[in-house]
């Protein structure tokens, strides 16, 4: 069926992402980038040519979190939803440690599209983890990749040094190497980069060494002016007041009461995470050494969500305590105000609006700002501004015209340009009308979304990669495998290759005639490029998947795409370089050449002896090391990881791409392929098979073929009623 509008499939996959009442500020992670991806895509979804838009995080339930983010499936609107995956167990953590488990929420949302049946048009990843799992979805099922960085690691790296922490515990807590690298192989394959300012692209992703690999498209982010509307409507006698909003008025005045002597006074606003890059303390020393700007004004920081300092991250609460321990030695106590709580929907906009009503100023003093979304919030609501001149900002006011950029490590520049404004009634009044004006000219989300889709319609293909029934085994891989019913999946050696060519012409007739139902896979003790080089040698058409180097590797298509999810799966517990110290004296094994070894796979020559397994299984189990061996032709030794072998890639392939196991036809001939004949798949001995296989004799889903190599295979076919199965699935389509 062929369908003209666009699904599109957003990745957001850290902090708490849910469809209303945002915890903006909770922590590190659940700021700016959380209420973009939102209304992005609220704000699509209302498009004409949209027919979906799915936003994928990640699911989390616990004690300490709302019962929301662990909803699998959430309306929005009716053509929004937030599907929440599972990865990493359900434990909330911080995004430095979803790394490891990222193959696996790639691996659940290919579960997740292929039970819908439906491929996206667009990938599109927010931030270096969701462009990561963007990235691999599009390269297997060839829909368009974009990202959108929000922040990028090679930036953050160098202010870190900059800052004096050391390269090592960077590393250690940020994780910063891989995910620089992340970002790397994100730019060398992402259609399009969308940015909020020019900024981003020159200073930041300037840093990388594939910046001129993308296409990237500055569209600055949209604002909700129904909820960011100018301060001075609230005082039009005919202006309709909700009663939410003026109950959230009223709870900040009393909140900032509290702390303020003179509340009346205009007041310095600052509204962040408690994040060292946003220079909280840098805000507060500027206000703290000018006593000129103490007596014209009140400061009033909302730092995030916090209920307890002492249990927050280690980051949070350094920044923290660092502003109690400033405003102590300023003796800053009823001129400062540090509210612990602010929610997002109904108080932060009336606290600009509160804030211009004052006659008083937002602060953004960040030491580096990829964008900084609340200076255009604070403006829309009629606030003059002044900003950090590090990044995004730059590119906000010189839209904007409604305020100053100032050095964030000059205290002196930022006290001096707050008093500047706060001090001329003239310029206040000509920075808040300009701030209402060119917010509603330049950041509107009706332009944002405006820009957005004709980007991605010249870049996605309606109709043409919707429907798995309307695919053929030339287009994406991924497309292929989640409409496949059946597969094959053979050693090479022996079983496919060998004997009468006319049985491997015969076979490939019938799986061509059958392509659309049967999928065609070899599994090898061979590397992936041997594997190739025979198959192409005999003629043998590029498998769709190729199980390479005793089932350590996992490889699709005729591009040899990788599987990263079962690299991830074989890392656990797997210790390559003690195996190999272990062994590293063994008299009667050789090392094999280089070529034979791989990551996941050590190859040695080893003695013919009963005795010799034993002694090598000792050596490992007594050294705690994990391991499969596979032992086979008298002569190779491989040890492999204990989650590896030939029998479990496929039952992974199974699990990943939902292909029954018992749809799963493998065919052998010697030793090595006994652990993936064996079980719920249907194993076929190939009459030329091995003396080793005689102990499979007689046990269940194992059938001995009469005839050799691929006569064999076929009759294996045959025997499970594959061919039958297929050709009444032909007629059913």
């Amino acid at each position: 069926m062929k369908n003209d509008k666009l699904y599109i499939q957003m990745f957001s996959i850290h902090g708490l992402v849910r469809g209303k009442n945002l915890e903006l500020g909770r922590d590190a992670d659940t700021g700016g980038q959380v209420l973009y991806v939102v209304e992005l895509a609220k704000h699509m979804s209302q498009l004409e040519n949209v027919e979906r838009i799915d936003l994928f995080t990640r699911l989390i339930s616990g004690k300490t979190t709302s019962d929301d983010y662990a909803v699998p499936i959430e309306k929005v609107t009716e053509k929004f939803r937030i599907i929440r995956i599972r990865c990493g167990g359900l434990k909330y953590i911080r995004k430095e440690l979803l790394w490891p488990h990222l193959d696996e929420y790639v691996d659940k949302t290919i579960k997740f599209i292929k039970r819908q049946n439906r491929i996206p048009d667009i990938f599109h990843g927010h931030y270096a983890d969701a462009g990561y799992a963007a990235n691999v979805l599009s390269q297997f099922f060839g829909s368009p990749f974009v990202f959108t960085g929000h922040s990028l690691g090679r930036s953050k790296f160098q202010r870190l040094k900059h800052n004096g922490m050391k390269e090592i515990d960077i590393i250690k807590k940020f994780k910063i190497d891989h995910r620089i690298n992340v970002e790397e192989s994100v730019l060398d394959n992402a259609d399009l980069v969308i940015t909020s300012t020019n900024q981003e692209i020159q200073k930041q992703y300037g840093l990388y060494q594939n910046k001129t690999v993308p296409k990237f498209q500055v569209i600055p982010p949209g604002l909700n002016l129904e909820k960011f509307y100018p301060f001075y409507h609230n005082q039009l006698p005919d202006f309709p007041r909700d009663e939410q909003l003026m109950y959230a008025q009223a709870s900040l005045l009393e909140e900032l009461n509290r702390f303020l002597i003179q509340p009346d006074k205009p007041l310095i606003l600052t509204l962040c995470r408690p994040d060292k890059r946003k220079n909280i303390s840098g805000l507060v020393k500027a206000y703290g050494e000018d006593r000129e700007l103490q007596a014209i004004a009140n400061l009033a920081i909302f730092a995030g969500i916090r209920k307890n300092i002492l249990e927050m991250e280690e980051n949070e609460r350094g920044v923290l305590t660092d502003m109690l321990l400033l405003m102590d030695k300023y003796d800053l106590y009823g001129k400062m105000a540090i509210p612990k709580t602010h929610e997002f929907e109904h108080e932060v906009p009336e606290l600009y609006r509160l804030t211009a009503e004052k006659k008083g100023v937002f602060v953004n003093a960040a030491l580096t700002e990829p964008f900084g979304l609340t200076l255009i919030e604070a403006a829309a609501c009629g606030l003059p501004l002044v900003a950090t001149n590090d990044g995004g900002p730059q590119d906000i006011l010189a839209n904007l015209h409604n305020g100053t950029l100032v050095n964030p490590t000059n205290t002196e520049e930022i006290s001096g340009a707050i008093k500047d404004i706060l001090t001329n009634p003239e310029k206040w009044k000509q920075f808040s009308k300009n701030g209402v004006m060119n917010s509603q000219k330049y950041y509107t989300w009706e332009a944002h979304v405006k820009n957005y889709a004709n980007c991605i319609k010249k870049l996605a293909k309606p109709g043409i990669t919707k429907d798995f029934e309307d695919k053929l085994p030339r287009q994406p891989i991924g497309a292929r495998l989640t409409r496949l019913n059946y597969f094959l999946i053979t050693d090479i050696d022996n079983t496919l290759i060998g004997g009468d060519k006319k049985g491997l012409v015969k076979l490939f007739h019938i799986l061509k005639e059958n392509c659309k139902n049967i999928g065609f896979g070899v599994a090898t003790g061979r590397s992936v490029d041997s594997a190739a080089d025979i198959l192409k040698e005999h003629d043998v058409p590029m498998p769709d998947l190729i199980i390479s180097s005793v089932g350590t590797e996992i490889y699709y298509g005729k591009n040899l795409f990788y599987d990263p999810g079962w690299d991830a799966h074989l890392l656990n517990k797997w210790d390559r370089e003690k195996i190999q110290k272990v062994l590293d004296r063994v008299d009667f094994l050789t090392y094999q050449e280089d070529q034979h070894q791989r990551k996941f796979k050590i190859s040695y020559y080893m003695e013919p002896s009963k005795d010799h397994l034993t002694e090598i299984h000792d050596r490992l189990v007594r050294n705690k090391c994990r391991y499969n061996l596979v032992y086979s032709g008298d002569k190779y030794l491989d040890i492999i990881p204990y989650r590896s072998s030939k029998g479990k890639a496929i039952r992974y392939i199974s699990y990943k791409w939902e292909i029954p196991i018992d749809h799963i036809v493998t065919c052998g001939d010697s030793g090595n392929d006994e652990e993936m004949l064996k079980g719920d798949l249907l194993g076929v001995v190939v009459g030329n098979y091995e003396k080793e296989m005689e102990p499979l004799k007689g046990l269940r889903k194992i059938y001995f073929a009469k005839n050799e190599y691929a006569f064999g295979i076929i009759e294996g076919l045959e025997h499970y009623g594959l061919l039958r199965e297929a050709k009444q699935q032909r007629r059913k389509k």
